[in-house]
């Protein structure tokens, strides 16, 4: 029988444009430009969240962040959340997962200590590997500056990580498994050995006509984050960073050996790769990623092969997306609690649409860390044309993704977009209370520009909505009988004696 076998490979901070494949050939990456003649390369992808450890919260579990408790960096999900890595061991496939992880709720550079559901022999964070390092190596480990000592390609974590990857795969090729190798680079501090440190030298990137958004009709936060950037003379603005477009080409190369062993070693492997988000770099006078759903900063490179070769998807898809697609793959039901539709219809017929809206939402960058704006409430959606973003705290967006693919013109208070606006909110609000969204609320709908909008009321819809997480727990009981629910969603047919007075005066 034909193994079941996964490759799942990743970056940080990696624009679905700093690949060759996605259009800009002055960024040299061969062996990811490969991947996607062999395999199906999409077009509109995006994060759930743009954030390294939120993002990643969605990728390993099925569950958006606002669900699963990681909304920011550096908080662990719940207890009661299971990984891939979990669903799979528990199903008799070997799950192995060696890199950054981000996931535990500890500093950036993880805990060091394997997390249930993955194989020990092979767990290879970020921590693992400092402390394979003396102090003086750690400290020159997290600076840029030594690029310029000049280093072997062996001090780095990247190369570390495909050891034990190409290690894996030539031990392993005759199991089901799941493999994920997560890489750091190309993140700061940007470490790689030459030519990679110096072939960025005098290469400047694309300068998209949004660099010369300056922020007139866009929310205040934005206007904060941009700062001082918004006074600066734009025409003398330089999209150059040596060291992060040089990592960026040397982690595809670490990529190059894993993929060349996985073809050798489990020639019919799915192969997956992707990135947690995006860079602004100077678009839209900001910098990072953070609280927006510009294509810069949350749109991501997603490349899948082992099916159709040479194939673009231009549907809208979604790193929600994954853990059903790999569950269905490996011919395992695709549990309740996942929040988005498995991929593998579209991998098997790309005339095949899959969503009929992407969601991607923001919480907070850092708990540890003040800075980076804070709490930052964020809920968006596109279509795959347009695209509508509530800023909860600030004010909102919607852009025509056809007509203005730079996402220059804010088109929220258009009437003549009213109708497709009011379409994105409502499949919005609709997805709130589907998920389970904490945030959820009256405030949401009761925008501004949202003409129709109802009236507020303390009880909002009144539905109940229980989680269904039969897998590990048991089934949750009814509030108002004892008993195990029917229906997880549910009208709310309990009405506390003190809200009597509030529905009486809501319903007049």
């Amino acid at each position: 029988m034909k193994k079941k076998q996964i490759v799942f490979i990743m970056t940080d901070t990696t624009r679905a444009d700093m690949l060759g494949c996605y259009g800009n050939k002055g960024m040299i990456t061969p062996n990811l430009d490969k991947l996607a003649e062999n395999g199906i390369k999409f077009n509109k992808a995006y994060t759930c969240q743009p954030v390294c450890g939120p993002a990643r919260s969605a990728i390993f579990t099925g569950t958006y962040p606002h669900s699963n408790g990681m909304f920011t960096n550096s908080i662990a999900m719940g207890d009661n959340v299971k990984t891939i890595g979990q669903r799979l061991t528990d199903n008799g496939i070997h799950a192995a997962y060696i890199g950054k992880y981000h996931l535990d709720g500890g500093d950036y550079f993880g805990l060091g200590i394997c997390p249930e559901g993955w194989d020990p022999d092979y767990w290879y964070d970020m921590r693992c590997y400092l402390e394979e390092l003396t102090e003086e190596e750690r400290v020159k480990s997290r600076i840029p500056a030594t690029n310029e000592e000049g280093i072997d390609e062996s001090f780095t974590f990247a190369n570390r990580c495909t050891k034990r990857a190409v290690d894996f795969l030539d031990k392993h090729s005759d199991e089901d498994f799941m493999l994920v190798v997560s890489y750091d680079e190309p993140h700061d501090p940007c470490l790689c050995p030459e030519p990679y440190a110096s072939m960025y030298k005098d290469y400047e990137f694309p300068r998209y006509p949004n660099v010369y958004d300056t922020l007139e009709d866009k929310p205040e936060h934005q206007k904060v984050w941009a700062g001082d950037n918004v006074y600066a003379d734009r025409d003398k603005v330089k999209i150059g960073d040596p060291y992060y477009f040089g990592c960026n080409s040397f982690v595809d190369y670490e990529i190059g050996k894993v993929i060349d062993a996985a073809r050798k070693a489990v020639p019919d492997a799915m192969i997956i790769f992707t990135s947690d988000h995006g860079d602004s770099m100077q678009s839209h006078c900001i910098t990072n990623k953070g609280p927006v759903m510009y294509d810069e900063v949350a749109r991501i490179p997603l490349i899948i092969s082992g099916f159709d070769k040479g194939v673009e998807y231009n549907e809208p898809v979604s790193h929600i997306n994954l853990v059903p697609m790999m569950m269905e793959y490996m011919g395992l039901p695709v549990p309740k609690l996942m929040e988005g539709k498995s991929l593998l219809p579209a991998l098997k017929d790309t005339s095949v649409r899959v969503n009929d809206y992407v969601f991607t939402e923001f919480g907070r960058y850092e708990i540890d860390h003040d800075g980076f704006g804070g709490l930052q409430l964020m809920r968006g959606v596109t279509d795959g044309r347009y695209k509508l973003v509530v800023n909860l705290l600030s004010s909102d967006e919607l852009y025509d993704m056809l007509s203005d693919p730079y996402e220059m013109k804010n088109l929220i208070n258009s009437p003549a977009h009213e109708k497709e606006r009011n379409r994105l909110h409502d499949a919005l609000l609709n997805w709130m209370n589907d998920t389970r969204d904490p945030f959820r609320g009256y405030y949401w709908e009761r925008r501004p520009w949202r003409k129709d909008a109802r009236e507020a009321t303390w009880n909002y819809t009144r539905y109940t909505r229980q989680r269904e997480n039969e897998e590990y727990e048991p089934r949750q009981l009814d509030y108002a009988t004892g008993l195990e629910m029917v229906e997880a969603v549910r009208k709310k047919e309990h009405i506390d004696e003190r809200d009597k007075d509030k529905d009486c005066k809501n319903e007049k």
